[in-house]
């Protein structure tokens, strides 16, 4: 087709393919334009390895009769079967790729498919299971309904053989008399028909029918031939019915029989008569005078249940009197006795103290005790093995859970021996930290043993322990431990021991002594028989029949458990479910534990126990006794806290009333303080290292705990010690995670010990740091004025020879004149002819000037010396 053809058809002028020269064409636009175009072709050819293609046809060969492989080959500088290796490695790694993708794609919509699956598993199995619970959900329906219509089938024929018996006696009442041979009387009027329903083929029908409902039936022979005889029988049915209660239930069916109930208004409209029958009735009476006891101090509410009244109208009453008080305020004892007059109530004043009387009882008839086990402490110096011979005696091993080898509480165990009798040891503390710890230990006890190791004889704790045991009167038991040492010498001790008044029998004394080993268990039968001899001699009993009172023998909280009180029962006995009162705290007895961890129903005489449920922790030393009220466990409580902070505030809160005791209160505010709060895991531990560390310090430094308690570090403890900059010593206790976090955030120090000998070594050390240095003088060198100078811009310099010693540049130097200080301060110049030298030594002749002082003359002397500054240590 041409070019004219195409533009006659078409209307525009079509692109022209012709061909202008090798490799181009002629590209014609509208217009008139036309553009030369490059057309490359390429032709796709598949060579042969070692073979030419043909040369006959189109792109076998280009240029020079050259195939495209060898040209592709000589264009990248290899041979033919190199590049054909070369492409097929390439189709091959291309196959391997596709493979990989298809794999990898096979490999993912097979774990897709896994997973749905899984899904379609899962969806099956909860239907399954939903399915299942509905299915036994309606087993269950399905059940509970048959039950039902079971027990309404009972009931319904129960109901029905009932109204049979009760027709067949009505009708065997009512039956006629038997008419005379010749029938019956036409005189006579007729009888009424029996009244009585028969009863119905259906048995709720009748069991409806003994309730006093109605039954319609349309003939059939259960159906009355008279309307007019079935209405009579009904009204006659009810009127000799009662009326029926509320819905027609199971329960009204059961109940049929029983008397009928008052309703709630009824209830109501009863109590509000009675209410206001009283109101009337005490209106006309005249109030009833009590004796109403007012100590110094008393709570609102406790005033008024003393008087029997309403808190509210004492409160009322007081506020018509112009003072503004709660339920929980204090009131003094002149305004408690203006109450009580106002209310008509009779006033008895007492002492606040007299709450303190019947607290301890008398001592019980000889005719009530019986004997009771001994109680033993075990005293003596620190490593004597106090701890290691109770071991011994109770086959255990306590001195393995202490901290450094030593008894940092007084522990209370009961030996059974084998003879049957029973002995309870206390075992104390030997540091001299804990003295008021072993002070308890001897009041508490019948007997000591004391121990002392035959190596290492009387020390000072040993000394201690005697006189403790002296004071408290209690007989002493000497027990010479480690004599299977090579080194020990036992007599040495009981010489010893004369010097503090001991005298054992072996020197005609009365004091037992016994040669024991706690590590080999040598002579400890002969020690419980000196124990049970000497129990014998004391001839120990107690009243184990009446309210136990006895002495708090340690004391610490335990997370879990609150506070834990080791106690001592002394005489009566402790039962769980007492009310005691212990110091400032009370509580009633929840559980009794022995020292194996056995929960007891009671404890007598001689038995330590620990005991829970107090509200705090009682500090040790003091007497608990049972009470017979909590009110009156509260009021003594609480009269004794008072006491301790009247006491408290006096002592820190008292203004000065003279001039000496301002004088030593500003003395006394210039001593510098170390604050410190102590954390312990028993009170016995934390009141002996606070004892301890407020024994430390002198005129100038001292430590002031001002807070120790038992218990971990909490955060109120951190708050305080923040407040008060102190750091916190936590002994065998460890901070919560809250208390933790809120010391790091605040910067308070938490120091964890263990051994009491740390923590008083840290203060030691810390304190010292605190103390001035002491300065002290060394005298170095005398020289003596021999001509003074007056120098331009320097002042008056002094020609002095030296005639002892040195001196030295920028020393202290004293200017004397006829033997009297006149001047001290120091060098400002030294120099040796015009150079200045740091020292010039004896015989040598030099010249010196003096800071801000130039009244010097001929002959003066000169003191030159050194200050150094000594650190200094505290008294031990």
């Amino acid at each position: 087709m041409s070019d004219a053809d195409d533009n006659n058809n078409s209307g525009r002028r079509p692109i022209s393919m012709k061909r202008s020269g090798s490799g181009t064409v002629q590209q014609s636009f509208a217009r008139g334009r036309s553009k030369a175009v490059v057309v490359e072709k390429k032709r796709k050819r598949v060579a042969t390895p070692g073979k030419d293609a043909p040369a006959g046809k189109q792109g076998g060969k280009g240029k020079g009769g050259e195939s495209a492989l060898a040209a592709k080959a000589r264009q990248l500088g290899l041979s033919e079967q190199e590049l054909l290796a070369r492409q097929r490695a390439i189709q091959r790694a291309r196959a391997e790729a596709a493979e990989r993708d298809a794999r990898k794609k096979q490999e993912e919509e097979a774990r897709v498919q896994r997973a749905a699956a899984e899904k379609q598993a899962l969806e099956d199995q909860r239907r399954a299971a939903e399915e299942a619970r509905i299915a036994a959900e309606r087993a269950v329906e399905e059940e509970k309904r048959q039950a039902a219509e079971a027990e309404a089938a009972r009931i319904a024929e129960e109901a029905r053989l009932k109204a049979e018996q009760e027709a067949a006696a009505q009708a065997k009442s009512s039956k006629p008399a038997k008419a005379p041979a010749g029938g019956a009387d036409k005189s006579k009027p007729r009888q009424p028909r029996d009244n009585t329903p028969t009863p119905a083929a259906n048995p709720a029908e009748n069991a409806l029918e003994a309730m006093g409902g109605r039954v319609k039936r349309k003939g059939g022979a259960g159906g009355s031939a008279n309307p007019n005889a079935a209405k009579q029988q009904q009204q006659q049915a009810r009127k000799n019915e009662r009326p029926r209660r509320g819905k027609l239930t199971i329960q009204n069916i059961l109940d049929g029989d029983e008397e009928r109930q008052r309703s709630l208004a009824s209830v109501r409209r009863a109590r509000e008569r009675e209410k206001q029958r009283r109101i009337d009735t005490g209106k006309g009476r005249d109030k009833q005078a009590r004796e109403v006891v007012v100590p110094e101090a008393i709570t609102v509410s406790d005033l008024a249940n003393r008087m029997a009244e309403r808190a509210v109208d004492v409160v009322k009453m007081l506020m018509q009197q112009g003072q503004m008080v709660r339920q929980n305020d204090l009131l003094d004892a002149d305004t408690a006795e203006l109450v009580v007059e106002e209310f008509g109530h009779i006033v008895k004043r007492v002492s606040e103290a007299d709450v303190e009387e019947g607290f301890i009882a008398e001592d019980d008839a000889e005719e009530a005790k019986v004997s009771r086990p001994p109680v033993v402490a075990v005293m003596g110096h620190v490593d004597h093995g106090k701890t290691s011979l109770l071991d011994a005696l109770r086959s255990t091993d306590v001195v393995s859970g202490e901290a450094g080898g030593i008894t940092q509480h007084i522990g209370a165990y009961q030996v059974q021996l084998e003879s049957g009798d029973k002995i309870t040891f206390l075992d104390t503390p030997g540091h001299a930290a804990f003295s008021a710890m072993r002070s308890r230990g001897a009041q508490a006890t019948d007997i000591v043993i004391l121990v002392v190791a035959a190596d290492d004889s009387v020390m000072p704790q040993t000394i201690e322990a005697i006189n403790h045991a002296k004071a408290a009167e209690t007989p002493i038991i000497v027990a010479v431990n480690k004599c299977d040492k090579p080194d020990s010498d036992p007599n040495k001790v009981l010489t010893d021991l004369l010097q503090h008044e001991i005298v054992v029998e072996a020197m005609s004394g009365e004091t037992q002594s016994v040669n024991v080993s706690a590590l080999k268990r040598m002579g400890l039968e002969e020690l419980t028989e000196a124990i049970t001899l000497q129990a014998e001699l004391l001839d120990l009993k107690a009243n184990p029949d009446r309210d136990a009172e006895g002495m708090v023998i340690e004391s610490q909280v335990e997370r879990g458990r609150g506070p834990v009180a080791t106690i001592l029962v002394q005489r009566g006995t402790l039962k769980r479910g007492d009310i005691v009162v212990a110091g400032t705290q009370w509580g009633k007895v929840r559980a009794l534990v022995n020292e194996r961890g056995q929960q007891l129903s009671d404890a007598g005489p001689s038995v330590p126990v620990e005991i829970l449920g107090l509200d705090g922790a009682p500090e040790p030393g003091e007497v608990l006794a049972v009470v017979d009220s909590e009110a009156r466990a509260r009021e003594l409580a609480e009269y004794r806290q008072r006491k301790q902070r009247d006491a408290s505030g006096v002592v820190s809160g008292g203004a000065s009333a003279s001039l000496e005791q301002m004088m030593a209160r500003l003395k006394q505010d210039k001593v510098q303080e170390m604050p410190l709060l102590v954390k312990a895991d028993v009170q016995g531990s934390a009141e002996a290292i606070k004892q301890s560390l407020e024994k430390i310090g002198n005129d100038e430094v001292r430590a002031r705990v001002i807070h120790s308690a038992p218990g971990g570090v909490n955060e109120s403890d951190v708050l305080l010690a923040k407040s008060s900059g102190a750091p916190i010593f936590a002994f065998n206790v460890r901070a919560n995670k809250q208390a933790r976090d809120l010391a790091e955030a605040e910067g308070v120090e938490i120091r964890y010990y263990s051994v009491i000998y740390d923590v008083i070594d840290d203060v030691r050390g810390t304190m010292e740091g605190m103390l001035a240095p002491e300065k002290r003088e060394d005298f170095i060198g005398y020289a003596e004025i021999l001509e003074t100078f007056n120098i331009t811009k320097v002042g008056k310099v002094a020609g002095c020879r030296v005639t002892e010693g040195v001196v030295k540049r920028g020393c202290g130097v004293r200017l004397l004149r006829d033997d009297t200080v006149i001047h001290e301060g120091e060098l400002s110049t030294l120099k040796r002819f015009k150079d200045e030298v740091p020292e010039v030594r004896a015989g040598t002749e030099c010249g010196m000037g003096f800071v801000d002082y130039q009244d010097i003359q001929v002959g003066d002397q000169i003191e030159c010396f050194q200050v150094t500054e000594v650190a200094r240590k505290l008294e031990a």
